[in-house]
């Protein structure tokens, strides 16, 4: 035999009976060291979800309230787009500042809520995700499935639509010049 090997010896009786002890209560401690790190990993995975749960109940627990004053919001707007702007009476001059300074305030607090206004512009592709079309319309300038006017604009919470914006949309028989366009670059390629 050469100096690298050595021969293993018989381990007498009592010697593996004072090892089986001792390798027993290494088991058993790395057994519960493994159970002690499962039960952290999984303490910290309730604390996080906790967290989390918490975090979208306060970020949507507006919601309602906020859908309730886009009612609001919409009434003011249509006061404005009413109101004799060019009357020489300094009270409804007055009265017509004072409306615009309340829609002014009212759409900054949406924003600083997180409250966004979802408003697809003329010729935008319909998107039924943020958008509900109230009726289809032919359309000599819109592609088909784009949205030719924004009946009610929409709103969005922390990116979950509170209200979609209601909208026309070309129909699919339309001629619009981005079809037309459509038409082109496929006949070119």
């Amino acid at each position: 035999m050469s100096d690298d090997q050595t021969e293993l010896e018989p381990v007498a009786a009592d010697e593996t009976a004072e090892q089986d002890p001792f390798n027993e209560l290494l088991a058993e401690i790395a057994g519960l060291k493994d159970q002690a790190l499962r039960y952290a990993a999984e303490a910290e995975n309730t604390r996080r979800r906790a967290e989390r749960e918490v975090n979208d109940a306060r970020a949507y627990a507006i919601s309602k309230f906020a859908k309730d004053l886009l009612g609001v919001s919409d009434n003011l707007a249509r006061a404005l787009d009413h109101a004799p702007r060019d009357s020489e009476d300094s009270a409804t001059k007055n009265l017509v500042v004072g409306l615009e300074m309340v829609q002014k305030e009212l759409l900054a607090a949406f924003e600083r809520n997180g409250l966004k206004a979802i408003a697809p512009a003329p010729g935008e592709k319909f998107d039924p995700h943020q958008h509900q079309a109230m009726m289809e319309q032919t359309s000599a300038d819109f592609a088909p499935g784009a949205i030719v006017r924004v009946l009610q604009t929409g709103y969005e919470l922390f990116g979950r639509v509170v209200r979609p914006a209601m909208a026309i949309v070309a129909a699919k028989d339309s001629t619009g010049a981005a079809a037309a366009k459509a038409g082109e670059d496929a006949s070119a390629a």
